[in-house]
């Protein structure tokens, strides 16, 4: 298949933009790129779609975020962070089922691919919510995912006890560490190696050290990946404190960092940690959105930049974000630092749209493969259909799919060369059964918790 007369922006290692050009995909590969007059004329039978006034981009790479939480969208919305997680979202989780999780990876994947994200990384889904459910819908879908199972065994948040996990929540030693192994020899390079199973631990506070160390024996020994939320609130600084550590001497201790793990959120860094950081190749997933939404504080973008770490971006969860839509949080992510540093000219647009692909490509160990347009890796990429009003005019292509374009205007998803949105829709998945499973299992779930009285519009509704 050639896809062509649109311009397109490689992401390659000197960052091409080819106006009027083309992609010849082969299989699950890209076979040649390049200008629409080069590739017609060396091949001249291969079917075509015309892709004029469109802009490629390398699929998105979502670094950090949590498909069972899609089900709970709008559930907890302005609330203070203990109330958020002890009183509504653990509540609610702790109360799902494996038919739940399933529907609830299926509207999430579903809304990823709808607005251009092609692989993601799930941070830490819970035995109840049925893993295997989980990947079968990337598997049914066409997406690629790094699935982290959780891995725990202390049931509270931190070091505080006012922070306790809701009971149907809690896992131990066998269930999630021996659990994740299960899974990983059951699913990991599945469905045309589209599925990687990450081991997704716990906060620190969450997990005990000897568990930590267990499992990163493992990871070096079996190449499992690490996917943990750290340094996320002042909650986390006040717990690594309280061990005589900062957020990362901590991890350093119990074997965490390394060129196979990310941890998300990252705000409450010293200089220290940034070193620290840079020097073990550990990545970082960005999640400006959730960190502003929960009032949790700011990572140092522009520091760990400066140091040479590098750095993905990811949606979080619905609950503490609202969307999946990662176009959306590419934007806050090159805006909100602006405003902090009041520099304009710090994190630019091609950053982030770096951190969107290949960044988030090299974090999850996969950028030989994907992240960018280049010949021979995978046929991953997004068209954004740049003809509509609210888009023109545009004069640089990444400024243009940065600042003002969203999920919405992606037309055309292609994920391992198939086709996984045309015009707009889901060709994989059935939208609208989607849909009505999420809307009663959402329901169910709220009811279930007991939290139906509480999760309803806060003005009086007639």
């Amino acid at each position: 298949m050639l896809y062509t007369h649109a311009t397109i922006v490689t992401m390659d290692s000197n960052r091409t933009i080819f106006e009027d050009g083309a992609i010849h995909v082969v299989a699950d590969k890209i076979a040649d790129i390049g200008k629409t007059k080069d590739l017609k004329e060396k091949y001249p039978n291969e079917e075509e779609t015309d892709l004029t006034g469109r802009i490629i981009v390398p699929g998105l790479i979502s670094t950090h975020m949590h498909t069972a939480q899609t089900l709970l969208r709008g559930t907890a919305d302005d609330l203070e962070l203990v109330s958020w997680l002890c009183e509504r979202i653990w509540v609610l989780q702790g109360n799902f089922t494996a038919e739940d999780g399933y529907a609830a990876a299926r509207l999430s994947i579903g809304e990823m691919l709808k607005s251009g994200t092609t692989c993601f990384l799930e941070s830490m889904f819970a035995d109840r919510y049925g893993f295997d459910g989980l990947a079968r819908a990337v598997e049914e879908s066409g997406i690629r995912g790094c699935l982290g199972k959780i891995v725990m065994d202390i049931p509270r948040y931190a070091k505080d006890d006012a922070w306790a996990m809701h009971p149907g929540l809690v896992e131990d030693r066998e269930m999630s560490l021996l659990g994740t192994v299960d899974m990983w020899e059951k699913w990991n390079g599945a469905a045309n190696d589209r599925i990687c199973v990450w081991f997704g631990a716990r906060t620190p506070g969450g997990v005990s050290d000897a568990l930590y160390k267990e499992m990163t024996t493992i990871s070096k020994e079996k190449g499992i990946p690490i996917t943990m939320h750290c340094a996320e609130v002042k909650a986390d600084r006040d717990f690594f404190a309280s061990v005589s550590h900062t957020p990362m001497s901590y991890c350093d201790s119990v074997g965490l960092l390394g060129e196979s793990t990310v941890l998300a959120h990252m705000v409450h860094l010293d200089d220290s940690d940034i070193k620290l950081l840079a020097a073990s190749g550990t990545h970082v997933a960005h999640c400006p959105t959730s960190n502003a939404k929960l009032a949790s504080g700011l990572c140092r973008v522009p520091d760990l930049q400066r140091a040479k770490v590098n750095i993905g971006l990811g949606t979080d969860g619905a609950p503490c974000n609202n969307t999946c839509d990662l176009l959306q949080e590419m934007k806050l992510a090159a805006i909100i630092h602006k405003g902090a540093t009041q520099d304009p000219t710090v994190v630019p647009a091609e950053s982030v749209l770096e951190m969107a692909t290949i960044n988030g490509a090299k974090a999850l160990g996969l950028d030989d493969k994907i992240g960018s347009l280049n010949i021979g890796k995978k046929a991953d990429f997004v068209a954004i259909d740049m003809r509509k009003i609210h888009l023109q005019p545009w004069f640089n292509p990444v400024s243009a799919v940065v600042y003002t374009a969203t999920g919405r205007d992606v037309e055309l998803v292609v994920v391992d060369g198939k086709v996984v949105v045309n015009n707009g829709e889901l060709v994989t998945m059935d939208e609208q059964e989607i849909v009505r499973e999420a809307q009663k299992r959402s329901k169910e779930v709220v009811k279930r918790a007991g939290l139906d009285g509480r999760v309803q519009p806060i003005w009086p509704v007639e």
